[in-house]
């Protein structure tokens, strides 16, 4: 029975993972037709057309690979121009233009992307960048909101009495074992940490960067007990390892003090989710610039057999895997939906971190294409000279081949291994 749940919640999250994709080419669909971009096509899935529909001018319709979609818009390419180089890559840009200039006829002319005001052509390149963004904040919000997260607290749950000269898995201290900075301050459990070297604390994560900033330098606390403030003797933190806030998989040196704290169940506004959103997308930018190594790493532990790193990359199909683990998991329906959804807005945030790099064809290399167009024509004007018309994006063409092509390969090699050796969270 539990191997059933696993597998139908896995299945349901991949089927909510590709309601975002569809909703994320929306976001570009819906400005396009604002603005009058003719939009011949809207497909979630590639491959083989497995159903469509026409309404209007536009066919909707389901592929048979569902990793991703699209929507055309037409006129992305400018026409050529005539004395144009040529070597192989002027004409490969030129043959992806004349298969496009195959299906624009007269009357499209006006309604092309390529001849749209360059903020219109960042608006739709954007659009479906934004539309993830407010996916995972509304169900950031709406876990946050209706539900609460659990949340550290600058309220003492235990301290760590001593650091064992020898190793002891009873939890004791000898009367030779050197005390922690905790217990020499005389911190106890249900103290709230109210001020740190003079600087008023108003939640756990405040105080944890503060005290790993301080790297053995001198501590000074005040902390409420039994509601009254009292001031601790002074202390010195202790300098070890720790884990990277923004790469876990990575450990650095930081200040240790010895404070177990109190993780409760709380509710958050708008404000505090915002601020969540702000410290997942430092770690998404990290995992971005780590994901070719990551993914080679994967790859050499797939083929010596070696376990899965739990901090490294998974697919959606290790996603889902994930997902359906948590619903199977003994744990209150409650937190299971919690996860569930939580997971989902952290897909959505990935999404749109992701479709930000600078790069073709991701949107961030067509917004990057848009902006050097901007600015090209506004130097122009700025120096009497004629408009130089817009962006040959046509030339990048080669550039979204490369990524292209490494982002499939990662993608299989990802794959592959959550089917073969899936991460376990549990």
């Amino acid at each position: 029975m539990n191997t059933l749940v696993t597998v139908v919640f896995g299945v349901l999250f991949f089927a909510a993972v590709m309601a975002c994709v569809a909703l994320h080419e929306v976001g570009h669909l819906v400005p396009a037709k604002a603005f009058g971009v003719k939009v011949p096509k809207y497909f979630v899935g590639f491959g083989k057309t497995l159903w469509s529909t026409r309404r209007g001018e536009t066919e909707y319709g389901v592929k048979l690979v569902p990793l991703g979609g699209f929507v055309q818009l037409l006129g992305m390419y400018p026409p050529g121009r005539p004395g144009g180089r040529d070597t192989r890559l002027g004409r490969l840009a030129d043959e992806a233009r004349a298969a496009e200039w195959e299906e624009i006829t007269p009357a499209d002319h006006g309604r092309l992307f390529y001849e749209k005001p360059v903020w219109q052509k960042i608006v739709m390149m954007a659009g479906g960048i934004t539309m993830n963004l407010l996916i995972a904040f509304a169900l950031f919000w709406g876990v946050a909101g209706l539900y609460g997260t659990y949340r550290t607290q600058p309220t003492v749950a235990a301290i760590v009495e001593c650091l064992p000269v020898t190793p002891r898995t009873d939890g004791t201290c000898l009367p030779t074992d050197p005390r922690t900075p905790a217990a020499e301050a005389g911190l106890r459990a249900g103290d709230t940490v109210v001020e740190f070297n003079g600087v008023a604390i108003t939640d756990y994560p405040q105080l944890s960067a503060l005290i790993r900033d301080s790297r053995g330098g001198e501590v000074r606390l005040v902390v409420e007990r039994d509601g009254v403030r009292t001031p601790l003797a002074p202390t010195h933190t202790l300098v070890t390892t720790v884990a990277d806030p923004l790469d876990p998989g990575r450990t650095v040196q930081a200040g240790w003090l010895g404070v177990r704290p109190v993780i409760a169940l709380t509710r958050s506004g708008p404000v505090e989710v915002l601020r969540d959103m702000r410290d997942l997308t430092g770690q998404s930018v990290v995992a971005l610039v780590q994901l070719p190594v990551k993914t080679w790493n994967v790859a050499v532990d797939l083929v010596t057999g070696q376990p899965r790193d739990v901090t490294g990359p998974i697919s959606v199909v290790g996603a889902s895997t994930v997902a359906g683990e948590i619903a199977g998991a003994d744990l209150t329906v409650a937190d299971k939906a919690a996860s569930f959804v939580s997971l989902l807005a952290g897909v959505n945030l990935f999404l749109a971190v992701f479709n930000l790099v600078p790069l073709p064809p991701l949107d961030g290399g067509h917004i990057v294409g848009a902006v050097y167009e901007g600015g090209r024509r506004s130097l122009a004007r700025l120096r009497g000279k004629p408009d130089p018309g817009p962006a040959d994006t046509a030339k990048m063409l080669p550039v979204a081949y490369v990524v292209g092509g490494l982002l499939l390969v990662m993608g299989v090699v990802l794959i592959v291994a959550d089917i073969v050796s899936p991460v376990k969270i549990f």
